[in-house]
């Protein structure tokens, strides 16, 4: 005998996609008709189990005041009930096709309302749109059963003009956690049940609009655009700017701008129907694989992206316009060109503004399998006939209601879901019901059934073979364009080696570019830690910080890394070095007649002068050698150079007049140090030795003070709180050298002291730095002179024994007892590593201690200020020979190594300051390459020299 609760629960566990939504059709955000926003506060309960308590919350009259409320679009968990829960890739429930854990977190969501005044119930129907649920909900609406459905990411409608009425209507969503949908939405992010986006009831009055489809190609032969709207229902299309006027279906040529992202002219139309006026915003543009390549508009394009996860550290994947605008302002105004809507199509408003403000998209549908590989892929759903049907209903809700947007110029099958029959059913009909865009899937791996031959995470020798078309692969493959779906991994302190990447990609025409993963830290806000992520809830399985890898941080605030890229990928190139400099139009479509050039010049990184450059229009590929003005006189001589900038001329869409594009810098003459000539020696006491300036302890030969500053703790320094890109990922089979470090005891060095010598007109003191348990080590050699009035300090250092590790780092560290305001000459604003340092300009900078600091999710190495010429902190003025790296922080390095979180972090009295030699590269090893060689800072013999003075 068996028994079963009265609800039913069945569909949860169901394959299908669901039953009782609508054929998916065109999203728009408006028209004529009238709509009613049910967003808001819903009342809510949350129950343990699919089957909750009953059904009977849905029936009118049902007494809820005893519940909670939620906001929607919201997510329960990041609202007091229950939390959320990070994995990469592993389910957080038992791997059993389709079935899910009975406990399954169940949230019923009610919601009351009334029609608005003079909505007619008589005429036509009405439609009731969820625009995002995660991860299955059942709907009623006035006590009748509507339907369920899955598909955390996509829109489904239910016809419901029957059921209203004029006042006291009830909603009642039931939304599970847990479904055979979850199965296939096993992407890189939180588990985040709720309603999260839009709810709309839309009026539908008779002849209204369903579904039509907006096809505007562009001959870049004759300048001519082609418009065709295809209508469900007969209408008429106008587009006043164009003088059009035509019946649905009916195809017009007419002469047009093109739509490209540099470029995104839109025009504004209308579709009505007899029931309906829809605004349409229309950008005319072809796309095709020709020559190998990705065209628009018959050019190639180079892809400049970013994977965009929707998240926002309070609301989760519940993002508002204007957080979207946000984005897409912060993508323009960093040169960023394209989007991969990683791993779901983003909400549809996010598309409108790619449109407006022109962004290449590739739209990717709501599907990966990722926890499947733990089994190599057995049971996986893609290859299993039965999960087809949904499928093909994420493609055809993906596809249909993005078809209309200019900006999506690829569709993508989903990510990271194993190979199968199913990927191949949804690549068949995308190509069958859009011939007009390409169809991605990284995947593929023999480019069967896709048209661009995609990878994530090769590196830069890979990319290089690929371009050069050495790669092998099938036939096909070896005649598709290639793309990087996913590099430069911008977990913490990164990613390093951009710019390498940049200049393969632009060496070769088949290397279309790539997307860095990702654009945001998924950092939930959290009073205890700053920002939480995965393992802070309690998980029983998660990821830790593998959530927290992106160009900005969880608040939107760019990363050094956004900064980098930025540079990296500017669309003019700017270089010299002689009384010109060479300007190269990097774009792809737009000439330069959107820029204003301005140029500088700087003597010891202060600018002297400055003034307007006249610069050609250039067409794209075009360069141009432009002569600099005559360098100004000036006395003292000096390092000095010019600087020169790309700035937009007047105010655009997307940015300010003025907004700095692109720059560049040329050197004059070279750095001059002050002479340094040694007057007096070293003069010892009982307990101190005197040098000039300096004081230092007679028994170790330590620094205590110059002049009236304190110092402490001045030795060797080879130690950098590990990045997550030194950690490297677990499944990496290449070496990781943050874990290298640690079982070398590199974090742990000894100091021996061997000697302290008064010899003449100098201190030395000898050393050697050591790990316990190792004979390798550093005999280092500290020389102190003085010229009367300066300190000087020359370090040695000659490796012995058998260093099979890079160095962290090569420098010297010290304390100082009061500390906030820092000057230095050399690059800045913001922190640059060997491979990071694309975007550092050469300049005087000024900062506090505080503000030096990178807010990394996961505390780690971070504020090194590169090609330090000089640094005023705590009363010393610090002149490098040669140029140093500078950092600066109120904590230890072995402080910021244990630290788990910001706030793991308090701010001491003392200031730690490190002057480095060399710092090992950053690489970007947390989820792709470590650091090229070239940037690696091996052990070897090395010299380098400090002169420091007091200030005032």
């Amino acid at each position: 005998m068996s028994f079963r609760n009265s609800t039913a629960t069945d569909y949860v566990e169901d394959v299908s996609p669901g039953s009782g939504a609508l054929p998916p059709r065109a999203w728009y955000p408006a028209s004529d008709a009238r709509s009613l926003s049910l967003n808001g506060s819903w009342r809510f309960r949350l129950s343990p189990t699919a089957d909750a308590q009953d059904d009977a919350f849905a029936e009118p009259g049902y007494d809820a005041g005893g519940w909670a409320e939620v906001s929607v679009p919201g997510h329960w968990v990041l609202q007091g009930q229950g939390a959320p829960i990070y994995t990469n890739h592993l389910y957080p429930f038992p791997v059993d096709p389709p079935r899910v854990p009975t406990e399954n977190p169940t949230g019923d969501h009610l919601r009351f309302f009334d029609l608005p005044e003079g909505w007619d119930l008589s005429d036509g129907g009405a439609v009731l749109r969820f625009d995002g649920v995660e991860s299955c909900a059942r709907v009623w609406l006035n006590g009748t059963d509507i339907g369920e459905f899955k598909g955390s990411r996509l829109p489904h409608e239910f016809a419901v003009g029957h059921l209203l009425r004029p006042a006291g209507n009830v909603l009642a969503v039931r939304v599970h956690q847990w479904s055979a949908g979850s199965y296939l939405e096993d992407q890189d992010q939180w588990w985040l049940p709720g309603i999260f986006r839009d709810v709309t009831l839309l009026h539908r009055p008779a002849g209204a609009a369903l579904d039509f489809f907006v096809h505007a190609s562009y001959d870049h032969t004759s300048g001519a655009g082609t418009l065709r709207v295809d209508s469900d229902v007969d209408g008429r299309v106008t587009v006043p700017d164009l003088g059009i006027d035509i019946a649905t279906g009916e195809p017009v040529t007419v002469p047009v701008q093109a739509w490209t992202a540099e470029t995104p002219k839109l025009y504004d139309g209308v579709l009505a129907t007899e029931g309906e006026r829809v605004p349409l915003r229309i950008g005319f543009r072809t796309v095709e694989l020709a020559d190998g390549l990705i065209k628009v508009n018959g050019k190639a394009v180079l892809f400049k992206g970013v994977n965009r996860h929707e998240w926002h550290p309070e609301q989760g994947r519940a993002l508002d316009l204007e957080t979207m605008r946000a984005d897409v302002l912060l993508m323009k105004r960093h040169n960023i060109n394209a989007v991969r809507t990683s791993h779901y199509p983003p909400h549809p408003a996010f598309l409108d503004l790619c449109d407006e403000y022109g962004l290449w998209v590739i739209d990717e549908c709501d599907l990966e399998t990722h926890g499947f590989t733990e089994q190599a892929w057995r049971d996986n759903p893609v290859d299993d006939d039965r999960w087809t049907p949904a499928l093909l209903d994420r493609a055809a809700r993906m596809v249909e209601r993005d078809k209309n947007h200019p900006s999506v110029v690829i569709w993508s099958l989903g990510n990271e879901a194993g190979t199968g029959r199913g990927l191949t059913a949804m690549a068949e009909w995308i190509h069958g019901r859009d011939a007009s865009r390409l169809v991605h899937y990284e995947g593929d791996i023999d480019c069967r059934d896709t048209d661009v031959y995609s990878r994530m995470y090769a590196d830069h020798a890979e990319v290089e073979r690929i371009g050069r078309g050495l790669d092998g692969g099938t036939h096909k493959r070896r005649q598709l364009p290639f793309i990087l779906c996913e590099y430069g991994h911008a977990m913490g302190n990164g990613p390093g080696g951009l710019a390498d990447y940049q200049r393969i990609f632009e060496s070769y025409d088949r290397l279309q570019g790539g997307f860095i993963w990702e654009w945001i830290d998924h950092g939930v806000k959290d009073e205890r830690y700053g920002f939480a992520y995965g393992g802070d809830f309690g998980e029983e399985l998660h990821d830790g910080n593998f959530v927290c890898d992106g160009l900005v941080f969880p608040d939107r605030r760019p990363s050094p890394g956004l900064v980098e890229f930025k540079k990296v990928i500017e669309p003019v190139a700017i270089e010299g070095d002689g009384p010109a400099v060479r300007i190269t139009n990097k774009l792809d479509f737009a000439d330069l007649s959107a820029l204003a050039f301005e140029w500088s010049y700087q003597v010891d990184g202060e600018t002297v002068e400055s003034g307007s450059l006249a610069v050609p229009a250039l067409a794209p590929g075009e360069s141009a050698d432009v002569k600099l003005p005559e360098p100004p006189v000036t006395t003292g001589g000096g390092e000095t150079g010019w600087t020169v900038r790309a700035l937009l001329a007047a105010d655009t869409a997307w940015g300010p007049r003025g907004h700095v594009v692109a720059w560049g810098q040329v050197p004059v003459s070279a750095r001059q140090l002050a002479p340094f000539a040694v007057a007096g020696g070293p003069v010892a006491g009982e307990e101190v030795i005197r040098l000039g300036p300096a004081a230092f302890d007679a028994r170790s030969g330590a620094l205590r003070s110059i002049g009236a500053v304190d110092v402490t703790g001045l030795r060797l320094d080879v130690w950098r709180a590990t990045t997550d890109n030194d950690d490297g990922a677990a499944w990496q089979s290449d070496i990781r050298y943050g874990a290298l470090w640690r079982t070398f005891g590199l974090h742990r060095m000894r100091h021996r002291l061997d000697a302290v010598e008064l010899d003449g007109d100098a201190l030395t003191v000898r050393t050697r730095v050591a790990p316990a348990a190792w004979e390798f080590g550093l005999p280092t050699v500290y020389r102190w002179t003085t010229d009367g009035d300066r300190l000087r300090l020359t370090v040695t250092v000659t490796p012995d024994g058998d260093w099979t590790v890079p160095l962290p780092r090569l420098g010297i560290r010290f304390g100082l007892s009061a500390a906030d305001r820092v000057r230095w000459f050399g690059g800045g604003p913001e922190e640059a590593y060997p491979d990071t340092r694309s975007a550092s300009l050469l300049g005087r900078w000024e900062s506090t201690v505080d503000d030096l600091q990178t807010p990394y999710v996961r505390p780690q190495e971070n504020g090194a200020r590169a090609d330090v010429r000089w640094a005023e902190i705590g009363g010393l003025r610090i002149e490098g020979d040669p140029e140093f790296w500078f950092t600066a922080r109120r904590w230890t390095t072995e402080q910021l190594d244990a630290a788990a979180h910001r706030t793991d972090l308090t701010p001491g009295k003392t200031v730690w300051v490190n002057l480095d030699h060399g710092l090992h590269g950053i690489g970007s090893q947390s989820c792709g390459p470590g650091v090229l060689p070239q940037y690696q800072l091996h052990a070897g013999p090395a010299e380098f020299s400090f002169v420091f003075s007091n200030l005032g």
